[in-house]
Formats: C-alpha cells, sequence, structure tokens
C-alpha cells in the first residue's frame, strides 16, 4: 500500500520545513507549499493527495480557507486539516468545519498530529455536504450587508464626511447598482462582451456632481464597493464552487469599473442627463 500523500501548506518556512520532516519519519509523503498560489497549483496538477495540513492564517487574507475550499472541490475524499494560531476564532469556527475535518491548534505537538491524520485515514469522517450557491445569490442575500460595511467604511473618510448627507442619501445608489451587478453574474458574458449602459450608475454619477462631490470622491466610493464586495464573497467561500470564483471575481470587477465609467460619464456632462431620466 502505497504511503499516504500530504500537501502540507504553511508560509512560515521553518515550520513547513520541520513538519515535513516530522510526517515523512513517519511513513508519510509529503509535498511542501509556501503559499496559496503553489499549493492551488498542486492541488490541480496530477497528484492526488490523500491529505491537506494547511495553515489558516497566512499572509492574504482567507488563504488558508482558499486552499481548504480547492482541496475539496478537487478531491472531497481528503482528510483536511487546518493549523491555527488564534483560538479565539470561535466566530469562524462553524463556518471553516463544514470544509474541514479538524482545527488544530498551534504549537502543535508532534505525536499528537501523526495519531490524528492516521487516526482519519484510517476513519475518515463524512464532511457535510456543501450548499453551494451562486456568487450572484450570495451577494443578493447579503445585500444589506454589503451596503453596511460600505457605509462604514465611507463613516471613516474624511473626505467623504464633508459633504454631509443623509443615511438614505449617501446609499441610495447601491441597491440599484448591485442589482445591475447580479444581473450581469448570471448571464454569460465575458469581460469584453458588449454591454448597455447601466441608467442607475449614470443617475448616480449625475447626482453627484449635484451633491458636491468631486471626481476623486465618486472613484473613491465605487473603490470602497468593490473591496466590500470582494470581502462579502469571501466570508461566503465555503459556499461557492471553486472553479467559478476567479471568473465571477473578474466580471465583478469589471462591472463595477463599468458603473463608475458611466456614472463619471454622466458626472462630466458627456451623458446629458434626459438620457437617462426616468
Amino acid at each position: 500500500m502505497p504511503n499516504p500523500r500530504v500537501l502540507l501548506v504553511d508560509d512560515n518556512d521553518n515550520v513547513r520545513v520541520t513538519l515535513k520532516q516530522v510526517l515523512e519519519l513517519e511513513g508519510f509523503e509529503v509535498v511542501g507549499a509556501a503559499g496559496v498560489n503553489e499549493a492551488l497549483a498542486l492541488i490541480a496538477g496530477t497528484t492526488m493527495f490523500d491529505v491537506l495540513l494547511s495553515d489558516l492564517h497566512m499572509p492574504g487574507r482567507g488563504d488558508g480557507l482558499t486552499v481548504v475550499s480547492a482541496m475539496r472541490h478537487a478531491n472531497p475524499d481528503a482528510v483536511t486539516l487546518v493549523l491555527s494560531g488564534y483560538p479565539e476564532m470561535q466566530a469562524a469556527t462553524d463556518a471553516i468545519l463544514l470544509q474541514t475535518d479538524e482545527i488544530l491548534m498551534k504549537p502543535l505537538d508532534a505525536s499528537s498530529l501523526v495519531e490524528t491524520i492516521r487516526r482519519k485515514l484510517q476513519s475518515p469522517s463524512k464532511t457535510a455536504a456543501r450548499i453551494t450557491a451562486s456568487v450572484a445569490t450570495i451577494l443578493e442575500n447579503d445585500n444589506d450587508k454589503i451596503i453596511d460595511a460600505w457605509l462604514e467604511r465611507v463613516n471613516h473618510s474624511k473626505e467623504l464626511l464633508r459633504i454631509p448627507l443623509s443615511t438614505k442619501e449617501r446609499t441610495g445608489h447601491l441597491p440599484l447598482l448591485l442589482n445591475d451587478l447580479t444581473t450581469r453574474l448570471r448571464q454569460p458574458l465575458t469581460v469584453d462582451s458588449p454591454r448597455r449602459a447601466s441608467r442607475a450608475a449614470q443617475q448616480h454619477g449625475w447626482l453627484r456632481r449635484n451633491q458636491g462631490y468631486t471626481v476623486p470622491l465618486v472613484v473613491e466610493e465605487s473603490r470602497m464597493l468593490q473591496v466590500t464586495i470582494f470581502e462579502v464573497l469571501q466570508l461566503n467561500l465555503f459556499q461557492v464552487d471553486f472553479s467559478l470564483v476567479l471568473t465571477n471575481v473578474m466580471t465583478i470587477a469589471d462591472e463595477v469599473d463599468r458603473q463608475l465609467c458611466d456614472a463619471m460619464r454622466a458626472f462630466t456632462g458627456e451623458v446629458p442627463a434626459e438620457s437617462f431620466a426616468a
């Protein structure tokens, strides 16, 4: 019987080298990866792994969950273990355990780690089947969270707050722009496909000019929206089919940028108000 193959992912060289040596002495075949991109390439390759042992907290926020999600998609039967140095991460535990067999706290006891891997290989737990949802559905369900998180960002911007607006005036455009975004996500269009201008974005650009915004402020609001959407999506990564994530991310970025262009054309008067008025 071949030795179990372990994919070990940790950005800390010392941790990765030490654990690799320990596991190899115990008869495991270990392949190391120093980060998420290297791990994803290995998961997508021809080698099938029996075990994933990944640090949860690598430099990029959510990197560990990205690796876990990729492994669950590529090889649902693999034993999946994550390492964490933060015992207070209880808020995220339920989401992580939807895809992970066990969370192991650092610092690790080598003998306990080996025993856990052998036990999981002998009697693998049946991870609950994932309930997947499209990115469009996730964003629709979290519409209010996106708006609240975006508004929180705005409320920390001294430049944006110099323009006194009510919450309704500040956020009134967001449901319309998000609806345009989710509609676009459900259409089989590439980023180069022709697209009709967003009337909601045009109206927003015209309104922001009348409210006293400058071009940099409109751009900053759009940047905040894109970041907020990606953060909400990242928190729901365990629900998403990993094979669709990159395509959806490109679509989101393209649509938000195009909405900004539509808004700026109205803001600068390139598109007259009567052409998009209700």
